[in-house]
């Protein structure tokens, strides 16, 4: 009796027929001596695995220096690898979705000696961006770009009769956006050569979620696949005079057995040809696949099985922990911890988003693919039932929370500020105009550091403040934050709060109680000269600044405006009364910010007089990553840089009827 074939899941060299390296070089390096990404291809196998390990160990010197998303980089390193010694760099295009995993790219295309200022100030982004190199083809941040973006170049590639391949690199958590299927619908569409090479780590940021994810993740070698499998080969074999060569013909067919339980008929039904799953981390594999994709006249999806912070044993034992790190030992992993620090805004926000929930069944957590990000794995414990991980999926997420409200439910979506922004429409159509209670908790406002121009909360407050029925707030302090949860949940419409990364100024807990709608609060009053409006966190450094001068003799009034919508109307009639100069410091793009809805206003209320206005915020550009504290000095938005502020503004001699006489 013949004993029936059962193939592993994942394809090897030893699969394909030829026999895995048993060493890799003994002596030398490799990676100083790169001076072109072109040279990887004029590597032989035992050098490009010396490659991946001299790789790895600057991305982790680098890394547990500067922070970064170490994770994903390091578990791409023989796939960069075979798709540079395949592709041709100065002609393909190469993609990557994310962009976080592109570490060993930025090494190889050029970046290898600026590498050490990764993610610093005047450094390197820790992104693919087409002003940094030639060779990154699309600057990305966001995920699911990746397919609809290399789309657009292979369709301007045929157009002007030119010959490369564009290959789209886009991670299994990216893959369950709904824009990365428009794309792949387009492209099945169309049938022309196109590659996407699907990394399959099984874990984006957080574990992976959905109904896609359970078919992606279906395991093959479980003992009822097996069995089937066995049986069903046994069969065709036995068939005498031609067994073999049915089996051989159902083991080729695109409709084989293997292609029944596995992704491939996903792939398959939108005209994709689908090869895999592959070894992501066995180069030879993964360059006999590419160079069998590059011969196929249509789109083709590789399927690339990898692991997340492969070669680095605490980032392979905790993925999820190492997928953006701050600064950590390269030996042990153990991450650096500064001076002890007040809790967190995230972290007060998800012990309080339980205390409500607690005491009010309405109460329900949504967010896309970042429960711990967000502050919700708490949460998630303890109201399994009440807490809704929709993948990344912000447009999903909102329309689903507006489905949710109009059954009586008080749905909090907690996604980061930038992420917000994918989910406009949403927020318009489906929230606003039906005058829904959904509540946007936009973590991570404002300036958050060394993940630079994509990550910056900085267009919240001016895509959101002019929506009718929005109302919309931003607490000086985490004590605050937990009033406007609790305002939010009292209040019957649209509502939003804004809050930063990083830790809190260690305010004790008190009992919870509504803001008063619409209304600021005066920390020092002093009538004539300056009134400094500040908004969230920028409150404590502006009173910071205004206590400093005060042995210079200047005196100024020092207002949290904490609502953006409505706006503390009455208070800004207090301040045009009885102040000639208003200072307003927001950590926001001035164009459409806070203070620009306090120039509307000052402009269109009629008042008698109007003050002299200066203001302090971010500037009509995008802020490049590095540290949030140099970001802030840069910026003007730190206790010395407004207190330099104000005595520019004390020196301005004011105009009108608030002139000094």
């Amino acid at each position: 009796m013949q004993k029936a074939l059962t193939p592993p899941l994942l394809a090897t060299t030893k699969d394909i027929g030829a026999e895995a390296p048993e060493c890799c070089l003994a002596t030398g390096v490799v990676l100083p001596n790169l001076t072109h990404p072109a040279q990887v291809a004029t590597l032989s196998l035992p050098e490009l695995h010396k490659l991946a390990q001299e790789i790895r160990t600057e991305i982790i010197t680098t890394t547990s220096r500067n922070g970064g998303h170490v994770g994903p980089s390091l578990g791409v390193v023989e796939l960069t690898l075979a798709m540079l010694a395949e592709f041709n760099p100065e002609q393909d295009k190469i993609i990557w979705d994310v962009g976080h995993q592109a570490y060993a790219y930025k090494l190889l295309t050029g970046r290898k000696d600026q590498f050490h200022t990764l993610r610093q100030l005047g450094g390197i982004s820790g992104f693919p961006r087409r002003e940094e190199s030639p060779y990154d083809h699309f600057g990305v941040g966001h995920s699911s770009t990746s397919i609809s973006s290399g789309l657009g170049m292979a369709v301007a590639r045929d157009m002007k009769g030119e010959k490369h391949h564009v290959v789209s690199v886009i991670g299994d958590g990216a893959l369950t956006a709904g824009l990365a299927f428009e794309g792949m619908n387009q492209v099945g569409a169309r049938g022309r050569p196109f590659i996407v090479i699907l990394n399959d780590n099984e874990m984006s940021i957080s574990k992976n979620v959905g109904a896609l994810s359970l078919f992606m993740s279906r395991n093959l070698s479980a003992r009822w696949v097996r069995r089937v499998k066995k049986e069903v080969e046994g069969f065709l074999k036995s068939m005498p005079g031609i067994g073999e060569d049915l089996y051989e013909i159902a083991r080729r067919s695109k409709h084989s057995f293997k292609n029944f339980f596995t992704p491939g008929i996903l792939f398959e039904a939108l005209n994709f040809n689908y090869i895999g799953a592959v070894d992501g981390h066995d180069i030879e594999a993964l360059q006999k696949v590419l160079r069998l994709a590059k011969t196929l006249e249509k789109p083709v999806l590789v399927h690339v099985l990898t692991q997340k912070g492969k070669g680095f044993a605490p980032a392979e034992a905790s993925p999820e922990a190492f997928h953006g790190v701050g600064r950590f030992d390269p030996e042990t992993g153990t991450m650096e911890t500064g001076p002890t620090q007040p809790e967190s805004y995230t972290a007060v926000f998800g012990k309080t988003l339980c205390a409500l929930a607690e005491q009010d069944p309405r109460v329900v957590a949504i967010t896309a693919a970042m429960p711990a990000g967000t502050g919700l794995s708490q949460f998630a414990q303890q109201f399994p039932d009440r807490f809704f991980d929709v993948g990344i999926c912000e447009q999903h997420a909102l329309t689903f929370a507006a489905g949710l409200a109009t059954q009586g439910f008080k749905p909090f979506v907690c996604v980061y500020s930038t992420f917000m922004q994918r989910a406009y429409d949403q927020i318009v159509h489906d929230v606003c105009v039906q005058n829904l209670p959904v509540t946007l908790c936009l973590d991570r406002a404002g300036l958050v550091g060394e993940d630079g121009a994509t990550h910056h909360g900085v267009f919240d407050i001016s895509f959101l403040r002019h929506i009718p029925n929005m109302a919309m707030v931003a607490p000086k302090n985490e004590q605050e934050l937990r009033h406007a949860l609790a305002t939010a949940l009292a209040h019957n419409g649209p509502f939003a709060l804004r809050y930063p990364r990083g830790a809190g100024t260690g305010t004790q807990p008190e009992p919870l109680q509504p803001l008063p709608l619409g209304e600021a609060e005066w920390l020092e009053e002093h009538n004539g000269g300056i009134a400094l409006l500040a908004l969230g966190n920028c409150v404590a450094p502006t009173l910071q600044a205004a206590q400093s001068l005060h042995e210079e003799g200047i005196y100024c009034s020092v207002i949290n405006a904490r609502w953006i919508k409505p706006l503390p109307e009455n208070d800004l009639k207090k301040i045009a009364a009885t102040h000639d100069k208003v200072l307003i410091v927001e950590e926001h793009s001035l164009a459409g910010g806070f203070s620009s809805a306090v120039l509307e206003f000052f402009a269109d209320a009629a008042l008698p007089c109007v003050p002299l206005v200066d203001r302090i915020g971010l500037p009509d550009a995008f802020v490049e990553h590095g540290s949030a504290m140099k970001l802030r000095e840069l910026h003007g938005l730190h206790a010395q840089g407004i207190a330099q502020r104000i005595r520019q503004l004390a020196a301005k001699i004011p105009t009108g009827c608030n002139a000094t006489e």
